[in-house]
């Protein structure tokens, strides 16, 4: 197969309520949900699941109200949430390549409501789109692009089934007590020693640390938006929405000069350090890949000795119910701090015995971190290829088509 340079020869204009029809969700309160096989589909994506359906699969969802206007594709039958419009009809059209039409158009600029963002199908039915006549052409068009997501949808299945498999392992090991003694045996279960401690009784031999103890604590900083010459290089800036399902921060939406960074230096963290969310959203957990800065809604560690990277990872995410609690001081909005968050207590192993875990789970992380970075590629050739060929810009020859 070829992809060629062509005009948008039998291509057509028409209106895209031509070649799907929406229509809105329905109301399904958390409350009432049963556990099923069914996804549950809010403007988010998926926010649970139930045990009846409203639409039949393949189908597309659209942010009605939230996430306005962001397209979600799901292959199988699904539960549209009322804060979406969902496909019910594609007339002479294949599902897929509507998805990625939709993800061109960018469909929040047709907010139809006034104090509350909301998307009205009767706004977007009329928008004119230029299409394939071709069905067979929009389905290569789609399949070219869908394969770079499936590629990107299983390195991600990977990554969290490769951070479950570390993260039981420090369960076994700093939950459960049963790293391997100086005889290699389980150290609880072959009777290892025992000592109090302010936090619970820990092996002979590991301490209770204050996080200020285990690496220095940097609070972020934003510098002054005014500034023009501060924003829009190379220097990563992280924000809480880059951090979502992140064990690595690869991208940001955000990024600082070198005027930037150099404004406010000492807010400059390595890579491999521990960045925590310590306002409104408290309790998200990642690593810096790169030299970065972050705002104001994160303290950063940066480790003093690096085997205890992955330890210190892991520890403070088993914290997060203890986060919401330091969070609360009567007010909306939770708040750690850099002061509390600096004084937080946990547990410290032996250097011996972290260094044994640093050596098993690095070469993990480092898997992690590849994929991710993979991820990032495929995501920029999608990203470059998509407007060219959901406009016809790049034509796939459908006479190669017909003889594959």
């Amino acid at each position: 197969m070829k992809i060629i340079n062509l005009k948008t020869k039998n291509w057509e204009i028409v209106k895209l309520g031509d070649i799907v029809t929406f229509q809105r969700g329905f109301d399904l309160p958390k409350s009432n949900f049963k556990n099923g096989n069914y996804p549950v589909i809010g403007s988010n994506g998926i926010i649970g699941q139930h045990n009846k359906f409203k639409a039949k699969g393949p189908g597309i969802t659209i942010g009605r109200s939230g996430n306005l206007g962001e397209p979600y594709y799901i292959e199988n039958d699904y539960w549209p949430h009322n804060t979406t419009l969902f496909s019910i009809k594609f007339h002479n059209s294949y599902p897929r390549f509507i998805y990625y039409l939709l993800k061109r158009m960018k469909l929040n600029r047709f907010n139809a409501g006034s104090a509350v963002p909301t998307l009205n199908r009767n706004h977007i039915h009329p928008i004119k789109v230029i299409v394939p006549k071709d069905i067979t052409e929009q389905k290569r068009i789609s399949d070219i692009l869908s394969s770079l997501d499936k590629k990107i949808e299983i390195n991600n299945k990977i990554n969290v089934i490769l951070e479950k498999i570390a993260q039981l392992l420090f369960k076994h090991w700093f939950i459960d007590f049963e790293f391997p003694n100086e005889q290699g045996q389980p150290y609880k279960s072959s009777g290892g020693e025992f000592i109090d401690s302010e936090l619970r009784k820990i092996p002979k031999g590991w301490k209770i640390c204050k996080l200020l103890d285990c690496g220095k604590i940097i609070c972020g900083k934003t510098p002054p938006k005014s500034n023009k010459n501060y924003f829009g290089g190379n220097v990563p800036f992280i924000k809480i929405p880059d951090m979502h399902n992140n064990v690595f921060i690869l991208k940001t939406v955000d990024s600082l000069t070198e005027k930037g960074k150099k404004f406010q230096e000492n807010k400059t963290i390595p890579a491999k350090s521990i960045i925590v969310s310590c306002i409104a959203t408290v309790g998200l957990i990642s690593i810096t890949s790169s030299e970065s800065q972050t705002n104001q809604q994160i303290n950063s560690l940066i480790p003093f000795y690096e085997p205890n990277l992955y330890y210190i990872y892991f520890k403070l995410k088993t914290l997060k119910d203890y986060f919401n609690t330091l969070g609360s001081s009567g007010s909306a909005t939770l708040n750690i701090n850099t002061k509390i968050f600096s004084n937080i207590k946990v547990i410290m192993p032996t250097n011996n015995i972290l260094e044994k875990f640093n050596k098993i789970v690095s070469p993990i992380f480092n898997s992690i971190l590849l994929n991710s970075r993979e991820n990032l590629k495929l995501s920029q050739i999608r990203d470059s290829l998509l407007p060219k060929l959901i406009t016809g810009k790049i034509r796939i020859n459908l006479d190669d088509i017909k003889e594959s």
